[in-house]
């Protein structure tokens, strides 16, 4: 993580769409509303976290899971990472509170609302597509349809 005058720089060293941990730089910008760089920087300083992984599993007293235990010799322990399974229960969970059916929601929905906002607000489609990770256009293009589905309808001059 690298502090930058507009965000912070992140490597992500491994993701669905880097399988083989080749590793990519993600710019998270500051943000005005949901500000995610502040919401980080609380995150870190609550759990005490000052290395990676930045994101660990929390147990159900509230501690957040810190170096595990090593039998074999020569191996450095490490934190244990928060798993994609364990985004999608979360997510599930908070859906279900909010009064959502939580069978309709899991990790992927933060891609994809991402994406789907991302286009609403106007955002170009190679920028979309940095974020995501995705590689294939038609892929984004497909979130994209669903989100501008109403905005200017071939029919809205007529209907």
């Amino acid at each position: 993580m690298a502090e930058h005058a507009d965000g912070l720089r992140v490597m992500v060293r491994r993701s669905k769409t880097d399988q083989t941990g080749v590793g990519i730089e993600k710019a998270i910008p500051h943000g005005r509303f949901i500000r995610p760089v502040a919401l980080l920087r609380e995150w870190l300083d609550a759990a005490g976290i000052t290395e990676v992984p930045l994101f660990r599993p929390v147990s159900r007293s509230g501690r957040v899971r810190s170096m595990g235990s090593i039998a074999e010799v020569g191996i450095e322990p490490r934190a244990p990472r928060l798993t994609t399974q364990a985004v999608a229960d979360i997510i599930k969970r908070y859906a279900e509170a909010a009064g959502l059916d939580p069978a309709l929601f899991g990790a992927h929905s933060l891609r994809a609302g991402f994406i789907t906002t991302a286009a609403e607000r106007g955002a170009d489609l190679a920028r979309v597509m940095d974020v995501s990770g995705h590689r294939d256009p038609r892929t984004v293009v497909g979130y994209i349809r669903r989100a501008n589905a109403f905005k200017d309808h071939a029919g809205s001059g007529f209907l």
